[in-house]
């Protein structure tokens, strides 16, 4: 589940309406079957302004040597340097910290806050 119990559809929605969320579409089958190819998630850009990703958050982060593609991944752990790794919910169909190395926090644009119906 991504983050569906932190606030009600119409809070995600006036957010969206008022520019602090964003809306996106899941591309690919990495986080199968949490996200699937074409669902619609809103991203909260500013989830991580003073604060680090959480273990377990759904995030999205720009890709590290591809700087137009960006990848929805869930944060498995934060080492002490900060870096955060990430890991797709289906891990064989994944391009994630496995085969990228940890990412830096300046990387990760926001956290999922909802899967829209």
């Amino acid at each position: 589940m991504v983050h569906r119990q932190l606030s009600g559809p119409w809070t995600e929605w006036l957010k969206w309406l008022l520019r602090r969320r964003r809306h996106l579409v899941v591309r690919g089958e990495s986080m199968l079957p949490t996200l699937a190819p074409g669902d619609h998630i809103l991203l909260n850009p500013g989830a991580y302004h003073g604060s680090a990703p959480l273990v377990g958050d759904v995030v999205v982060a720009r890709h590290p040597f591809e700087r137009d593609r960006v990848l929805v991944k869930r944060v498995t752990s934060v080492d002490e340097a900060g870096r955060c790794f990430l890991q797709g919910d289906n891990p064989s169909a994944s391009t994630d910290s496995h085969r990228l190395a940890p990412l830096v926090p300046q990387l990760i644009l926001g956290r999922v806050t909802r899967l829209l119906p």
